[in-house]
């Protein structure tokens, strides 16, 4: 009988111990950009596309003309006032005859995306995630957070510090609604150029947001 007792008692530890390590793996595995789910949710719903060869590619970056197409597709921002205005914006590397030129007029008009000096936009320029996060944010409607609300999501990330200030409040946002993925350390790593991935990641939250309410 005491046997018996100290074999359960021995299975119960264990299982005790495996549901513990369980939740701490669980805690620590950071949001991924390209989990098959997330992309292929955003390819069926036509938000992004597999390239010719039927891929994704998710380690490819985006471009600024690119982000501009998601954006716009995702937001549906061609559908605001700001959209249809009449007047074109001038933008000296953006003919009429680019593939993403009415995409990039509406992020324009909108206030979305910003150009350069000269009235360039570069379309073919590379984001980084700080800039690809805020601009998402900025479509999505940023939260006026102050500023210690803004300091308090921010710091539990160890390169926070990297974020440019102009970017804090947008990335704030971002990071408060889920559509930040993290690598294994918690970084953010705003400096980096932001991924077809990392995009796929933040407009299946997105959807997954819009679908269910409060998720």
């Amino acid at each position: 009988m005491i046997s018996r007792i100290r074999q359960v008692a021995s299975t119960l530890c264990v299982v005790m111990v495996l549901q513990s390590t369980s939740a701490i793996v669980h805690a620590q595995t950071p949001a991924t950009s390209s989990t098959p789910d997330a992309i292929q949710q955003v390819v069926s719903t036509g938000l992004m596309n597999n390239y010719a060869d039927g891929q994704f590619h998710p380690e490819r970056f985006i471009s600024r003309a690119e982000l501009a197409s998601i954006l716009v597709n995702a937001f549906g921002l061609d559908k605001r006032a700001a959209a249809t205005q009449e007047n074109l914006a001038e933008v000296q590397d953006v003919p009429a005859s680019h593939w993403a030129f009415n995409n990039i007029q509406t992020v324009l008009k909108t206030g979305i995306m910003r150009g350069y000096r000269g009235n360039m936009f570069f379309p073919n320029q590379r984001v980084n995630r700080a800039e690809a996060f805020a601009i998402f944010a900025q479509a999505y409607g940023v939260y006026q957070f102050p500023d210690d609300t803004v300091a308090e999501i921010l710091t539990p990330y160890p390169d926070a510090a990297s974020i440019p200030t102009w970017a804090r409040k947008s990335l704030a946002t971002a990071l408060n609604e889920g559509f930040v993925n993290i690598d294994a350390q918690g970084n953010i790593k705003p400096l980096q150029p932001i991924t077809r991935g990392d995009m796929a990641y933040a407009l299946s939250r997105y959807l997954t947001k819009q679908q269910q309410p409060g998720v």
